[in-house]
């Protein structure tokens, strides 16, 4: 079976990620990994046995063994990694959210013209079995036309601590469910209103709650709230809940399916988006990056999520962050 060699450039705690699953999967073969920092370089490359390492993204694209890069570099770091390696002819994941701002989106986008590899951004919500469920009964007219979409995805203040000094509660993980929402409906962002509340003091508001207008007359608000108190027994709470003129969906993911009690406390351990199991990592990103090296193996351009979409939720989230500044309603699309 022939296996594609592949890089994976940005070794953060999801970098990490990304080289653990890919290091399991059959149909990949994980040639190379790239970080600037050496120490952290040679500790990733001997854990999961990467034979090659590279301390700039530029070397790594010029290796010409490597045809599929991931890209896991802090958002402001996607543009020019993203546009080099475009232009290398490399196979391309990139994480979410797509880039900064919606204007280096679009030069993403530009990018792309006359490109004949497979280019997919991350949006792990997709591969997660609950919301894709729920796509599939909403396109079968199960609840009719949407009329409200509410989300929440809320973090403890301690998991939120060092991530706050480089990107907003919005962006970070108001992404997510507004592309979600996006996906529900079909539609497009008019406009939106958000309000975020500073706690700590750092560089970013702790609390982010928006409220969208989609074209198609539905309403959606989205709550992230990065200021959970100490002892919250877990790292995610995501919920949905749509509703339409037929019928509803809520959506309790990851929940807490699974339970400890020990001396510590509660703890309610992810079992959805990349759980340990004996034979390696598993969940929603060994399905995304299990679908991409596919499309990639079959010459195919992945179609769950398109460049497009990827943008609109950006541009979306991008809203918000200016709504909440400035406490004023943004309008999108006029």
């Amino acid at each position: 079976m022939r296996r594609v060699k592949y890089g994976v450039i940005g070794l953060g705690f999801f970098g990490e990620k990304h080289v653990e699953v890919l290091s399991a999967l059959p149909q990949v073969e994980l040639t190379a990994v790239c970080t600037r920092r050496e120490g952290r370089l040679q500790e990733v490359a001997h854990k999961y046995g990467v034979p090659r390492t590279y301390t700039d993204y530029q070397h790594l694209l010029n290796d010409k063994d490597i045809e599929a890069v991931s890209i896991v570099t802090h958002v402001n770091d996607h543009l020019q990694p993203t546009l080099a390696a475009l232009a290398a002819g490399k196979h391309v994941f990139l994480e979410k959210p797509m880039a900064a701002t919606t204007e280096e989106c679009t030069r993403l986008i530009q990018a792309l013209e006359g490109y004949t590899g497979a280019f997919m951004v991350g949006h792990i919500c997709r591969f997660d079995p609950a919301y894709a469920l729920a796509k599939r009964h909403i396109d079968e007219g199960k609840i009719g036309k949407i009329l409200s979409i509410y989300a929440r995805r809320n973090i403890p203040a301690a998991v939120s601590q060092s991530v706050l000094a480089s990107i907003s509660p919005f962006m970070g993980d108001g992404v997510h469910d507004v592309d979600i929402m996006l996906w529900y409906t079909g539609s497009a962002v008019e406009s939106v209103y958000a309000q975020a509340i500073d706690v700590r003091g750092l560089a970013h508001p702790d609390i982010g709650w928006s409220m969208y207008r989609f074209v198609g007359g539905a309403v959606g608000v989205t709550e992230n709230n990065w200021c959970l108190p100490p002892g919250t027994p877990f790292e995610l709470d995501a919920r949905m809940e749509v509703v339409g003129d037929k019928g509803a969906i809520y959506i309790n993911s990851p929940g807490q399916p699974l339970a400890i009690n020990t001396a510590d406390g509660w703890r309610y351990p992810d079992t959805v988006y990349w759980p340990r199991m004996e034979t390696g990592r598993t969940g929603a990103l060994k399905e995304e990056l299990t679908y991409f090296a596919g499309c990639i193996l079959k010459g195919e351009k992945p179609g769950i999520i398109t460049p497009e979409e990827s943008r609109a939720a950006v541009a979306a989230v991008e809203a918000a962050e200016r709504s909440a500044q400035t406490g004023e309603i943004v309008r999108i699309t006029k």
